[in-house]
């Protein structure tokens, strides 16, 4: 692959105390009861996620991503720009990625500002994924999802004149209406952070990410799929003008490296499983709230989810999705192919799931960094 690998650390920063009831209720998500959250114990996961994300830094990985959810076990960033201000001072080196804040959910001049705030404190280390949310997002905040499309494509051009723009300018739109657009700070990075849009393969989402020339990042959805998303975009992105990087396309994976294959999936399938069957347990009313999707896009995430509920099949997933279990030199040769394939030297890996516990982590992410990286980055795999 061509241009030097970049390597991510993802972290979704899971409540992991669930209580031994909860597989009587069908999600973990949107109304799940918040009386089962411990803060005590909270406090004592954050410690720990930051430990291993400062960690990540000194490894020498290049980015580390944070996201956001809402209502869930799955994560407890719902305001990942506030984790991300706490990181920053502790990140010496890599890159601060916020993938991301829906921009449709806040007000657009505000979320510039946080962004520009972010990029002036860590001299530039920022970078931005705009997602539509989820549709459980929708069910969590007053967000209408019928409209959401046009809010989110109205909210970015909003923050791109904020950013690029010599203030004050004017913007009068369908949801906004602003007289005196002139944020203060502006970004560190000109003419603003690197972006990229987070999603599914929505038809529409793909095309707004070309015409913006943005980089874009497909979530859980198969290999193939995955490919022919960065091949559309690719191919859109070209119809405006722009001519993607290899960087532009990040590649979503599951990574565990252990002394061997069996012991890697001996230490690693476990939490893996609970991801699915716990953690990411949603539904199709959930995933879809009424306008969010077109009809066909609700018949596939419809399927999906369902199958989700089908039992968990570790050969199967990992087989369908980018997940890589076993030794360095699987590993290596597994993520080089992956690369090869997708056209991408941007690896975004979830190196921590579900519960996971702490040396796992700090295991999985030091033989990543001491035996998988210098494979790539030689070209040995």
């Amino acid at each position: 692959m061509a241009g030097t690998l970049r390597f991510n650390v993802m972290h979704f920063m899971p409540y992991v105390h669930l209580p031994e009831n909860h597989k009587e209720y069908k999600t973990t998500w949107v109304d799940f009861p918040n009386k089962f959250y411990d803060p005590v114990k909270g406090h004592e996961l954050y410690q720990s996620y930051f430990e291993q994300l400062v960690l990540a830094d000194r490894l020498g990985f290049d980015a580390i991503v944070l996201n956001e959810h809402h209502n869930t076990v799955y994560g407890m960033m719902a305001t990942p720009n506030v984790v991300a201000a706490a990181l920053i001072p502790q990140v010496q080196r890599a890159r601060i990625c916020v993938w991301g804040v829906p921009p449709n959910f806040m007000l657009p001049n505000r979320l510039a500002e946080e962004y520009a705030i972010l990029d002036v404190m860590s001299k530039g280390r920022l970078e931005i994924a705009f997602p539509l949310g989820t549709g459980m997002e929708y069910w969590s905040n007053p967000v209408n999802p019928a409209t959401a499309r046009d809010k989110f494509r109205e909210s970015l051009k909003i923050m791109l004149q904020a950013w690029t723009a010599d203030g004050p300018t004017k913007y009068f739109g369908k949801f906004y209406t602003y007289r005196f657009l002139n944020p203060w700070p502006r970004p560190y990075q000109k003419p603003h952070p690197p972006c990229y849009i987070v999603g599914a393969g929505s038809p529409e989402t793909i095309e707004f990410a070309a015409e913006l020339g943005f980089g874009y990042s497909s979530v859980f959805v198969p290999q193939q799929v995955a490919l022919q998303l960065n091949q559309k975009l690719r191919e859109r992105a070209a119809h405006y003008g722009h001519i993607l990087r290899p960087d532009q396309l990040p590649l979503l994976n599951f990574v565990y490296v252990a002394e061997s294959d069996e012991q890697a999936e001996r230490e690693y399938i476990i939490h893996l499983q609970r991801f699915f069957e716990d953690f990411a347990r949603s539904s199709p009313q959930w995933l879809a709230p009424p306008g969010y999707l077109s009809m066909e896009q609700l018949k596939i995430r419809a399927a999906g989810a369902d199958k989700m509920h089908g039992g968990f099949d570790f050969k199967a997933i990992s087989s369908a999705f980018f997940i890589a279990v076993g030794t360095p030199e699987k590993v290596a040769n597994q993520i080089g192919e992956w690369t090869e394939r997708m056209g991408t030297n941007h690896i975004n890996s979830v190196m921590h799931v579900a519960d996971m516990p702490h040396w796992k982590a700090v295991k999985n992410m030091t033989l990543f960094a001491e035996e998988v990286i210098p494979r790539l980055r030689r070209g040995g795999a």
